[in-house]
């Protein structure tokens, strides 16, 4: 990586690093560490470890400001969903992280740009990285830009809404939702189901579906819309 393609990834950033070495380690992976002990070059994996961290909590108060009535074990789950793997991965496609990264010959040979895991791994270091060197509000800026406004991953395929549903009801009172089909309709070969979820004998949700369970996750799909309203 040269100094232009440092340049050009701290604007996609937007952030300029006052020490730019610390980016540096945020882009080196353990394979390129290893090949180059002699040299004194260091991994990225201490920086993962505690980017992890950084960027939960940040992502946590994101959440926390942006979604609200949103319910603390929906939070949690979409939380979760927003850090995991591939969308990390995506955000540093976005960013072209994988040309930047100091690989060792194997992972450049195995096609290791392309790697989510490294990928994802890599997001952690650099988030960071712009911690040690700029702090709190500098990530936070980053997560709003990247996490809060991006249409992609506001899109998140969350399908078992009826887990969802139910440890929010637990948490919050000991009990689960019920479900029953309210309506069958159609040939056998094509019918569409209609359930209800409720609690405690109010209905929270109603949702259609082909199958009894795709009604039923539907029902709780919209039992989780509503608690957001």
């Amino acid at each position: 990586m040269n100094s232009e393609q440092l340049r050009k990834l701290q604007s996609k950033l937007g952030y300029e690093f006052k020490a730019v070495s610390l980016l540096e380690t945020a882009l080196t992976h353990s394979s390129f560490a290893n090949e180059n002990k002699k040299n004194g070059v260091v991994s990225n994996e201490r920086l993962e470890f505690l980017g992890d961290s950084v960027l939960g909590m940040t992502v946590a108060e994101m959440i926390y400001l942006t979604e609200k009535g949103m319910p603390e074990g929906l939070m949690t789950k979409f939380r979760a969903e927003l850090v995991c793997e591939k969308n990390l991965a995506l955000i540093a496609e976005r960013l072209d992280l994988g040309e930047c990264l100091f690989l060792g010959k194997g992972e450049e040979k195995d096609g290791g740009r392309q790697r989510a895991s490294i990928l994802a791994d890599a997001v952690e270091a650099v988030i960071a990285a712009m911690y040690l060197d700029g702090g709190l509000t500098v990530v936070f800026d980053f997560v709003m830009k990247n996490f809060a406004n991006n249409t992609d991953l506001r899109k998140i395929d969350v399908t078992d809404y009826k887990t969802i549903l139910q440890e929010i009801y637990q948490e919050e009172s000991g009990q689960a939702p019920d479900y029953h089909i309210a309506d069958e309709q159609g040939p056998d070969h094509k019918k569409i189901f209609t359930a209800e979820a409720s609690f405690r004998g109010k209905v929270i949700g109603i949702g259609i579906g082909a199958s009894k369970k795709q009604a039923e996750q539907n029902s709780a799909k919209a039992a989780l819309e509503a608690m957001k309203r």
